[in-house]
């Protein structure tokens, strides 16, 4: 199956809009006749989406700015209404979103949100036509217990109850172990692959092999220039989500470049 590699800049809580600007003026001058067989997505935060979509789209954009996907870092789970903070679907479509980050381990961590919340949250973006990155992993205490298939099929299972398969087809997995992120410790290909493939088959139980076979799974968890090549040459990883290392222009183009070395052009 020819997946094409997605690789998405989740740029969390950096990037306010005069940083944005100046990232993506870098960024677009080094893509400029460049041409990859990947998908290239950017997630800033919150108050950088309008700056995003007025460099991306505006009159006169590159075609490489105009097929630069924006994506969210979260949404919430209601359409409006008294819940000071949130951002709903509605208003990220506003800005040209297409992804959404869900289930990020800092969200599941930090704000405490369980499967079902994530489960919500997915729904209310597929209402909104809105495409989930959706994030799993396992704790390094938990990868070390062997409850490793345990933790990733019950995140998958809740995750994503009562999504039909024609959303599935709208959905990007991303497998982010949680003692990688941000710690410069990478899981090695040979963890990265078998976490990927026994994702792929909990897919494959729950919505059978063509979707399975389908959906892009991508590796997040300190993925770099110089690593990227060997993790994204692994069968079941159809690209990464990248933190730390997509905040500098030449370090993502970089990723995208290696990462998509040995795919067909």
């Amino acid at each position: 199956m020819n997946r094409k590699p997605i690789f998405a800049a989740n740029w969390k809580m950096n990037m306010g809009a005069s940083a944005t600007e100046d990232f993506l003026k870098s960024f677009l001058s080094k893509l400029l006749g460049q041409s990859f067989p990947a998908e290239i997505v950017i997630a800033p935060p919150f108050v950088s989406l309008a700056k995003l979509t007025e460099v991306l789209h505006s009159s006169g954009a590159s075609n490489e700015a105009q097929s630069i996907q924006i994506a969210a870092q979260n949404c919430s789970e209601h359409d409006a209404g008294a819940y000071t903070g949130e951002v709903s679907v509605l208003m990220l479509r506003e800005f040209l979103v297409h992804y959404v980050i869900l289930g990020h381990s800092e969200r599941r961590a930090i704000y405490g949100e369980t499967d079902a919340v994530i489960n919500a949250k997915i729904h209310k973006a597929r209402e909104a036509n809105l495409k989930p990155i959706f994030c799993i992993g396992e704790t390094l205490a938990q990868r070390e217990a062997g409850h490793l298939e345990t933790v990733l099929r019950t995140q998958i299972t809740e995750g994503l109850n009562n999504v039909s398969d024609k959303d599935m087809a709208e959905i990007v997995v991303a497998y982010e172990p949680v003692w990688a992120i941000g710690t410069g410790v990478t899981a090695s290909s040979q963890q990265a692959q078998d976490a990927h493939a026994l994702v792929r088959s909990v897919i494959a139980e729950l919505y059978g092999q063509d979707t399975a076979a389908k959906i892009r799974i991508q590796y997040g968890g300190s993925v770099k220039p110089a690593n990227a090549a060997e993790l994204m040459a692994c069968p079941d990883i159809d690209g990464a989500l990248i933190g730390g290392a997509a905040l500098e222009p030449q370090s993502f183009l970089e990723i995208i470049r290696n990462g998509c070395s040995n795919q067909p052009s």
